[in-house]
């Protein structure tokens, strides 16, 4: 075991890196579906009542919101009793991968076999079977770069790999499936094919993604594990109250998930309703693209010049002065959509290197949690930020749509009110900046990490 554990120590390889990035790429080629085109599904093919539609959004928003920390909990407790030589995170990857794909297509297919309450049972059932094995597959694909990487570079190259995965698994199932519409309408038959293709080609991107990874860091789970018994539901509690950290990443996932979800809700309503030129969105969509790939492949290296901490610290502070700039801009002066665009992506794109490096800083947080407590609970730690994360969704897309009430916005109308014009670039542009600085406080005066307890982690990890 020393002599393989020193040789999976010797330095990420390119195939580790690719093997990551393939984790993120399949299981987005379903999931971004559930994103962008589900609500369509509904309401197009399956004729689902919007009351019933909203009621059973809550329910699957409440198994959602359980489901993360329950499956990292189980995950931590199945390893601590039977120490799989195989690993703890990959044998996940290689039974789930097959459920994804099956529930995938079942999800988008067998519910149209159906009417009425049938349908709507069998849809609810799909639904809940997918996110289950959604969440079997994510949460130890990502808590996996953990045990890959050994330092704060690693982590940011893998961090980076993901991110190159996610941008092109969010991309891919938008082309396909859409193309499909075009051809033969809002059909069973259009959906169930997209969703059958995304599903296929997403299963194969899982399976590279298991074959072309390593736990490089099996003993040190092994370590930490002996004698723990795996963590509990009770033990959450201990990770709020103990590990300063942990706390830190929590408040940081909640206030960028609700800058994304504001930022997102709302800039058709800046382009269009305030700018006068809706259609610049989709010149938006490529150029962060082209942002964000510049950004994930320079992430790594300045990591490695001032640390993964301080980088992310910055980049948040940036994106909320340009944030408050953009916005002191528009205020005052007629600004082209052409410039806002380009401003605004600049914006978006600083604070979107907190949210690819977020990957790298949970593993951090796992180092420092088995230091304070001697349990290695990755899962758990895992699944309780995917948490954070589907409450900063939440409220970032409900007080969007709240938002537009208050200040007095009429759906359909030539022109809104000045006052709502005003609402609007308030909303959009301030209160992204209030999120991010929510962030960098967060970073700045909860996180505790000093580099001499990085030390510290880092020799101790040495000597297992």
């Amino acid at each position: 075991m020393a002599n393989k554990t020193a040789a999976s120590q010797s330095g990420l390889t390119m195939k580790h890196k690719i093997g990551y990035a393939m984790g993120d790429l399949g299981g987005c080629m379903t999931f971004a579906l559930m994103g962008s085109m589900v609500t369509r599904y509904y309401t197009n093919v399956l004729h689902v009542n919007t009351a019933v539609l909203a009621t059973l959004l809550v329910i699957w928003n409440i198994w959602d919101a359980v489901n993360d920390p329950l499956m990292g909990i189980l995950m931590d407790k199945m390893y601590a009793k039977s120490k799989n030589p195989k690993g703890k995170f990959r044998p996940w990857l290689l039974r789930v991968a097959p459920l994804l794909c099956i529930t995938a297509i079942g999800f988008w297919t067998v519910p149209t076999f159906f009417e009425g309450a049938a349908m709507l049972a069998v849809l609810f059932v799909c639904k809940i079977l997918y996110e289950a094995c959604y969440t079997m597959f994510n949460i130890p694909m990502g808590s996996l770069l953990g045990a890959m990487a050994n330092n704060d570079g690693e982590r940011s190259t893998l961090s980076s790999a993901r991110g190159f995965g996610s941008l092109i698994g969010n991309m891919l199932p938008l082309m396909i499936l859409p193309q499909l519409l075009a051809k033969y309408g809002d059909t069973s038959f259009a959906f169930g094919m997209g969703a059958a293709i995304c599903a296929v080609i997403g299963f194969v991107f899982c399976l590279l993604h298991y074959f072309w990874t390593e736990e490089r860091n099996l003993a040190v789970v092994e370590a930490a594990g002996s004698g723990s018994g795996g963590m509990k539901v009770s033990d959450i509690f201990d990770l709020f109250r103990k590990n300063r950290a942990f706390l830190a990443l929590i408040i940081h996932g909640i206030c960028i998930c609700t800058q994304q979800y504001v930022a997102s809700t709302l800039g058709s309503y800046m382009y269009g309703d305030v700018l006068g030129d809706i259609g610049i969105m989709s010149t938006q969509s490529a150029f962060s693209m082209v942002l964000s790939l510049g950004t994930l492949a320079l992430c790594p290296v300045v990591s490695k010049k001032i640390g993964l901490e301080k980088m992310v610290r910055a980049c948040l502070l940036l994106g909320s002065a340009l944030y408050l700039g953009l916005y002191a801009a528009v205020m005052t002066m007629d600004i082209p959509a052409a410039v806002y665009m380009v401003w605004s992506s600049f914006a978006s794109g600083f604070c979107s290197v907190s949210i690819f490096m977020q990957w790298g800083l949970v593993a951090t947080v796992t180092d420092y949690n088995e230091y304070i407590s001697g349990k290695r609970a990755e899962g758990t730690i895992y699944g309780v930020f995917n948490l954070s994360r589907r409450i900063g969704q939440t409220i970032g897309n409900s007080a969007a749509v709240l938002a537009l009430g208050w200040i007095g916005y009429q759906a359909g109308a030539a022109t809104q009110s000045a006052a709502t014009i005003t609402g609007i670039k308030t909303l959009c542009l301030v209160i992204p900046a209030i999120a991010l600085i929510g962030s960098w406080v967060a970073f700045k005066f909860v996180w505790n990490i000093t580099p001499e307890i990085r030390a510290e982690l880092t020799a101790r990890k040495a000597q297992k």
